[in-house]
């Protein structure tokens, strides 16, 4: 394997430190699937059991562990979670099913459980078959070990082509008493938003119903994971999923069973805010990445169009290799809204680098200066704004620069 990548010049100074979750253990160990000297299996166990939510990949194509999960996940109820990392077990065909199944076996005799409260990923190389032999011992070795702390060891485990682990956490209140959420995710490349784009975590104590779960989730996902990209490419593997342990109701939380209303209010808006601060950490630590751009759409016929026009611009290989030359070539944004295929006007259209009007009303601004838009092109977190003078659809989309250490990390993956 290719020696690892330095770390990203977008990641967080420091890291979130995360506080235990009542009711979950977490675990990180190695099994050696592909990677030598470092972890690349985490087990989190919920030892009085948590409900469960999750959203997957809309891929064709899905891994062996996106088909256990979605099964499993009908009945709302989860003992365990493994991830490893390294392999993918995806396009695996039988074999891949067997190893799954397996896996879930290991995984559910190690912490007491039933197979299908036993929840699982995998990331890494497509196609190759996945040894799930080599968990042998391994997880009744994590299950017993597992602690309420090692949030950050968790996170290194599930890394493959990722620079840094990713965490993030919020206190929200319910009912006046006041939850955790954890979270972690991975992610570097194989990003584009069609579910959650990449493994992500999340973790609470909270006392709420499966049902109303995977409704908070379904909703906080659009304007987070949905709204990142790094390369367009949507994984065969993307998985988010949300656990509750309910440990709450003990400290005089009601369980919430409905979504709606106003005691999941503050939870709601917390989630969210952690699905996004998670999100955008992997937008920062798209592989080869040196800059951080945020693309916002006004002015669109509506919110659906302005999100489509968003990732056209975020997804076009030459707005980004604009924003890795540092060169403002916002006539390539006017491309990129061009050819999105949403009503637009060329005479109403205005592009911004920054607070930089470059243009303005199917023109070059008149007041424009190459060096203003030139400044903000150097700086590491570049907003792009496109106000089409339509209507009011906005939106806003994350994403990165696109270098050549992209091309290299992707020429040598598999090296």
């Amino acid at each position: 394997m290719a020696a690892a990548a330095p770390v990203s010049p977008l990641a967080p100074k420091s890291f979130a430190k995360l506080p235990p979750v009542e009711g979950v253990r977490l675990a990180a160990g190695a099994a050696g699937i592909r990677y030598k000297g470092r972890t690349d299996v985490l087990l989190a166990v919920f030892d009085k059991g948590a409900t469960v939510a999750g959203v997957f990949t809309t891929s064709k194509c899905p891994s062996a562990p996106v088909d256990w999960c979605r099964e499993n996940l009908q009945r709302g109820r989860a003992r365990a979670l493994v991830v490893n990392s390294g392999n993918a077990n995806a396009f695996t065909g039988q074999a891949g099913r067997e190893a799954a199944e397996l896996t879930a076996k290991l995984a559910a005799r190690a912490v007491g459980a039933d197979e299908e409260e036993i929840f699982l990923a995998s990331t890494g190389v497509i196609g190759e078959p996945l040894d799930a032999t080599k968990f042998e011992g391994v997880l009744d070795k994590l299950a017993a070990k597992a602690k309420p702390d090692g949030w950050l060891d968790a996170a290194c485990a599930i890394m493959t082509t990722d620079t840094f682990p990713k965490v993030a956490t919020a206190t929200a209140m319910i009912d006046g008493v006041a939850v955790t959420i954890n979270g972690m995710a991975k992610g570097a490349g194989m990003i584009a938003p069609n579910m959650a784009t990449m493994l992500s975590y999340v973790f609470t104590d909270a006392a709420i119903s499966a049902e109303a779960l995977q409704k908070l989730l379904s909703k906080a996902v659009k304007g987070t994971f949905n709204s990142v990209t790094v390369d367009s490419d949507t994984s065969t593997s993307d998985t988010l999923m949300l656990f509750a342990t309910g440990a709450a109701e003990g400290r005089g939380q009601k369980k919430a069973k409905k979504a709606g209303g106003k005691s999941l209010r503050d939870f709601a808006e917390k989630l969210e805010s952690v699905l996004l601060d998670l999100a955008q950490q992997v937008a920062r630590d798209g592989e080869g990445a040196r800059k951080f751009i945020e693309v916002r759409v006004t002015g669109a016929e509506n919110d659906k169009a302005a999100k489509k026009i968003a990732f056209s611009i975020a997804n076009s290989p030459l707005v980004k290799t604009a924003a890795a030359g540092e060169d403002a070539n916002w006539g390539r944004v006017v491309m990129a809204v061009g050819k999105a295929g949403e009503k637009a006007d060329r005479d109403l259209l205005s592009v911004w680098f920054g607070d930089v009007r470059v243009a303005h009303h199917g023109r070059r601004d008149p007041d424009y200066e190459e060096a203003a838009a030139s400044a903000v092109m150097k700086q590491d977190k570049i907003v792009i704004r496109a106000d089409l003078g339509l209507a009011k659809g906005a939106a806003t989309v994350w994403t990165c620069d696109l270098t050549k250490e992209y091309v290299a990390i992707n020429g040598d993956y598999r090296s």
